[in-house]
């Protein structure tokens, strides 16, 4: 119950839904109150800024500080073990294997492999409890995607129990021990994730996968064109801030 109520919360502080909460606010003042001018103002503003958050420059220039911090993977260290943290997933046998990881989970896969690819000898470590009603975990939909891409079961590792990133750092430190690991996830995502694992008592080296902030040239239009892409690279830089701050203030409280 907690953690769906976690999720819930987490999920009406993004920006299209809280934007959207906001017009509705507005739009009460409007038909049910005196205060006009208060709700004009509200839904202005809420629109205002949906528009600011759906373009390129604004959303990226939010989310490439988080994604910032390591770069890409050079292989010039040899790991034991490459851990890929679950990512939005579904399964339908029907599709062709890599449909069925969705959003941010196929492009932290294909660093695993490339990772791997460098490292033969280690185990990939995948992990991720599975969604309701769903008949397979995101770690199991994740090890047939790899073995659909030429990777063996014997290197592979399914942790199918961990639903959020906390308990994942705390199964994969069962496991590796004190081999050398490396940490795959979404760069957004990387600064949290190391925390969580070095909580654990883990040193892993970090992988970033999956960068969204553009900051090489794109088309004018490109930039100037409110796009529902824009407003998701905007959702992750809200998500992951949020996420550090919450994260922040559980550790505090656990030191007192």
């Amino acid at each position: 119950m907690l953690f769906a109520l976690k999720k819930i919360l987490g999920g009406l502080i993004l920006p299209l839904p809280a934007l959207l909460l906001l017009m509705a606010a507005g739009i009460a003042l409007l038909w049910f109150t005196h205060w006009q001018r208060s709700g004009k103002t509200v839904i202005s503003v809420a629109c205002l800024l949906l528009l600011l958050l759906s373009l390129q420059p604004v959303a990226d220039r939010l989310l490439a500080p988080v994604e910032s911090r390591w770069p890409a993977w050079d292989n010039t260290h040899t790991v034991d073990y490459i851990v890929v943290l679950g990512g939005g997933y579904t399964w339908n046998p029907a599709w062709a294997p890599s449909a069925n990881m969705l959003n941010n989970s196929l492009p932290r896969l294909t660093e695993g492999i490339r990772i791997w690819q460098a490292n033969p000898t280690a185990k990939l470590i995948f992990t991720g409890a599975a969604a309701p009603g769903n008949p397979l975990s995101s770690a199991q939909v994740t090890a047939r995607v790899a073995e659909s891409l030429g990777v063996p079961a014997q290197a592979i590792i399914t942790l199918n129990s961990p639903r959020d990133t906390e308990q994942e750092a705390h199964e994969v430190a069962r496991i590796v021990g004190e081999h050398p690991v490396v940490l795959v996830t979404s760069a957004s995502h990387l600064p949290r994730a190391m925390i969580f694992f070095q909580q654990q008592g883990l040193h892993p080296y970090p992988a970033p996968a999956n960068q969204l902030a553009i900051t090489s040239p794109l088309n004018l239009w490109e930039k100037i064109i409110p796009s529902a892409y824009w407003l998701g690279h905007s959702e992750r830089a809200v998500y992951e801030t949020a996420g550090r701050l919450w994260q922040s203030v559980k550790s505090t409280n656990n030191a007192d």
